[in-house]
């Protein structure tokens, strides 16, 4: 019998998705592998509890702002804000106390769906107004989807994602992945991953992944993006704009296939740089360097304090504002299926 704590949704022979509401986070994902075996294709961690005292994000909604904000502050309509600083002297995924740490109420549940929501209060981590998430997520087919909605009393800023990490051979490293990025610019960052100026080409840089390219090769590029990475850990600007494909993650060792769809005009790609060994999986194995892959579509780092006005207004910065009667949207999807 499952844990009082973990709702399930979907079954076999789709995707069979197991979710605990400490940070709304996928625990689980089974899918059945190209070979026709059923694995689970991402890193999860044993519990709420374990959930509560990682670093690591595994699995779990990020926010009120996935990725970093420079020295924790940003000014809104006049007024400077500032929240807490828990990476480098920045501000990273809602702080130590963000929303991958808290519980999620289950407003509804069926067979195939469940969404979750939480209220965070005015003045929560010094974000202003009280925000109100819902997180649903659903199987279709062999499609998982997930929907995050928000709205605010108050004007505040909102950048939230799912932090899956995916590792489609169910075990090892994603060296031997493939991926594509339908992206031709990136955003370069300092040693402390914070945006040093505006988006970059991809074109002759580690970065190019127009076309599917071995995961081991970029993330061990002689470039210093590289290097002070650990790996890779940008945004990806990705090109056109509403519901489409942006990405694909084939896992040749089993012959599957993840395309993720995404209506966001980024994606932070992470490749599981700072999993130290440190904390156990729950299978009892401890994560490591390379152990999964995020594909996390979200704003760009820092678009609070960029853009001409400094709340990232033009096309290269859309706005994280939320306002009073706006609804907040991010829709993603993960589609499995057979390599061709």
């Amino acid at each position: 019998m499952k844990p009082a704590d973990v709702v399930v949704i979907g079954r076999a022979p789709g995707p069979e998705l197991h979710l605990l509401p400490v940070g709304a986070t996928v625990q689980r994902l089974l899918v059945t592998c190209g070979d026709g075996v059923r694995r689970d294709v991402v890193l999860g961690l044993p519990d709420g509890d374990a959930v509560r005292t990682s670093t690591d994000y595994v699995g779990s909604i990020v926010g009120r702002y996935a990725n970093r904000i420079e020295h924790g502050r940003f000014v809104l309509d006049g007024v400077e804000h500032d929240l807490p600083a828990n990476d480098r002297g920045h501000h990273l995924h809602g702080g130590p106390d963000g929303f991958h740490v808290r519980t999620w109420a289950v407003i509804e549940e069926s067979a195939e769906e469940v969404t979750f929501e939480l209220v965070s209060p005015d003045g929560d981590a010094g974000y202003p107004g009280e925000l109100t998430v819902w997180a649903t997520y659903r199987v279709v087919g062999d499609d998982v989807r997930l929907d995050i909605t928000a709205t605010t009393t108050s004007p505040t800023i909102v950048n939230l994602t799912s932090h899956a990490y995916f590792n489609l051979h169910g075990a090892g490293t994603i060296d031997d992945h493939l991926l594509q990025i339908d992206a031709s610019r990136y955003t370069p960052v300092g040693a402390d991953s914070i945006p040093i100026g505006g988006h970059a080409a991809v074109a002759g840089t580690p970065f190019d992944l127009r076309t599917p390219t071995r995961l081991g090769d970029p993330i061990r590029a002689a470039d210093p993006q590289v290097r002070d990475a650990r790996g890779i850990d940008h945004n990806f600007v990705l090109d056109g704009s509403g519901w489409r494909r942006v990405a694909v993650l084939d896992g040749p060792a089993t012959r599957t296939r993840l395309e993720l769809w995404s209506d966001q005009p980024g994606v932070q790609v992470y490749t599981g740089n700072f999993l130290a060994g440190t904390a156990l999986d729950r299978t009892g194995r401890l994560l490591r360097q390379g152990d999964g892959l995020c594909l996390e579509p979200q704003l760009a780092p820092d678009t609070p304090n960029r853009g001409p006005v400094g709340v990232g207004s033009d096309a290269d910065w859309p706005s994280a504002v939320l306002r009073p009667g706006e609804i907040y949207r991010n829709r993603m999807g993960w589609s499995f299926s057979s390599l061709p």
